[in-house]
């Protein structure tokens, strides 16, 4: 057992050193983004599935609440946390527009909506992505693999370099927690 563990621990270790190499411009670019957005007195909306809801309920949580800094809380929701409007929509119109439905209804133009998808093919988050856009919103992509189609409809695409989902993962929320440092750090 120990072996694997040092196997899972060494691939860690290695997607994370390549999201520093291969990444760490687009993350300020993200920190860039979220700063701009909430100064323009934008909120943030965050989507997922399964673990990637885990993640934009984290994220969301760090943002309105705090990360390491006392300060005023910022405006953001994630998608994934009401399920009477989840149910609601994936019963009436299908779970491919269950963030749609809500972008739909919550986005402003000059919001920034994330997307965070491991496969990068997610069609919920696709679908919700694309209708952001069209209302002027700003895309992010927190994704993994190739970026799948997801990368196309993103303004800034953060891919994760490895087709192993719990290592996008764990490059996902390592991401989450950089851009929420820097944005307290930028802004407070």
């Amino acid at each position: 057992m120990i072996p694997e563990i040092t196997s899972q621990l060494a691939a860690h270790r290695d997607v994370i050193a390549r999201i520093e190499q291969e990444l760490s411009p687009l993350i300020a670019e993200m920190v860039t983004l979220l700063a701009d957005t909430f100064s323009r007195g934008g909120k943030l909306l965050v989507m997922g599935n399964g673990g990637s809801a885990a993640d934009a309920q984290h994220f969301v949580a760090e943002i309105v609440g705090r990360f390491k800094m006392e300060r005023r809380g910022l405006p953001a929701i994630a998608l994934s946390t009401d399920t009477s409007i989840l149910t609601a929509i994936g019963n009436d119109y299908g779970f491919d527009k269950v963030f749609h439905r809500q972008v739909e209804a919550l986005a402003s133009p000059g919001d920034l909506v994330v997307g965070i998808s491991t496969s990068g093919n997610s069609p919920n988050v696709l679908q919700a992505l694309e209708l952001a856009r069209e209302k002027g919103c700003r895309t992010v992509g927190l994704l993994g693999k190739d970026g799948g189609t997801i990368k196309s409809v993103c303004d800034l695409a953060l891919i994760v370099p490895t087709d192993d989902t719990p290592r996008v993962q764990e490059g996902h929320i390592t991401i989450i927690h950089i851009v929420c440092d820097l944005l307290e750090k930028s802004m407070f």
